[in-house]
């Protein structure tokens, strides 16, 4: 059975980068797979990605080499269970706000006894390259189980959350944090509550042996982000960078509307 290389990562302290994939379409998975990224995110709760298109990237990710994950779109048992048994090789959790909420993700991702997810299905054994009875075996060893601290209840909340036992790392969306405050979504500020809530959750996830991490708009940022000392990064998105790479060009050719783009 493969290893999941991401979660073995984050485990020695390093940083693992990757990307979110936006398209509901797996000609999508099949290239940015290959541009050599850790792990790929399928988004599947903001965009119309839907399951079995979900399944059919996780596939692709995982022949190709990165690590394939999902976004779910809420955190449920039922969004848990599907994305893990159609071959996603970890989970990442929207709006984790307290303890309670951490635990249930965590119990729905593992077998008993570390949880209650329950057995059957053949595709998360495939993209492992293993038999469903190895799967079984080893599965709660190689599933990344990544909680997402994106409103100001979870910075609150980050010790009894970060606490709980089996979650893997914590990953904070910057634009939903910073519309919890009350302010103007964005990938990156240097508002005071912003940068504390920041060190907070960075500080707190290294006290309870969580891997920090975060979603970025641009590589310098995701350097400056792992020098300080955040290991779980997210890059744009597939979307993102087309989007931006269009926009680079019109420019140049001054031509276009003149419009802001969206790099996420």
């Amino acid at each position: 059975m493969k290893k999941n290389h991401v979660r073995a990562k984050l485990k020695r302290g390093e940083a693992s980068i990757g990307t979110w994939l936006t398209l509901p379409d797996t000609m999508s998975a099949q290239l940015i797979a290959r541009a050599g990224f850790d792990w790929l995110t399928v988004e599947m709760e903001h965009t119309p990605i839907t399951i079995d298109t979900a399944a059919q990237s996780f596939a692709i990710i995982a022949a190709t080499g990165p690590a394939p994950l999902a976004r779910i779109p809420w955190n449920t048992g039922e969004n848990i269970k599907r994305v893990l048994d159609t071959g996603a090789w970890g989970i990442v959790v929207p709006m984790v706000n307290s303890r309670a909420e951490a635990e249930a993700a965590v119990a729905a991702a593992r077998y008993a006894p570390l949880g209650d997810r329950s057995v059957g299905g053949q595709l998360h054994a495939a993209t492992f390259g293993a038999d469903p009875s190895t799967y079984y075996d080893r599965a709660n060893d190689e599933i990344l189980v990544v909680i997402m601290a994106e409103h100001i209840k979870a910075i609150e909340a980050a010790d009894d959350i970060l606490s709980v036992p089996g979650i893997d790392a914590v990953f904070i969306g910057p634009n939903d944090l910073h519309k919890s405050m009350g302010k103007k979504p964005v990938f990156d500020s240097d508002d005071k509550e912003f940068v504390d809530a920041v060190k907070h959750i960075r500080k707190t996830a290294a006290k309870y042996g969580v891997a920090p991490g975060i979603h970025v708009i641009e590589a310098a940022t995701a350097k400056r982000r792992v020098e300080e000392g955040f290991q779980f990064i997210a890059v744009a998105s597939d979307v993102g960078m087309m989007m931006g790479k269009a926009k680079e060009i019109t420019t140049a050719l001054s031509i276009g509307a003149g419009q802001a783009v969206a790099k996420y």
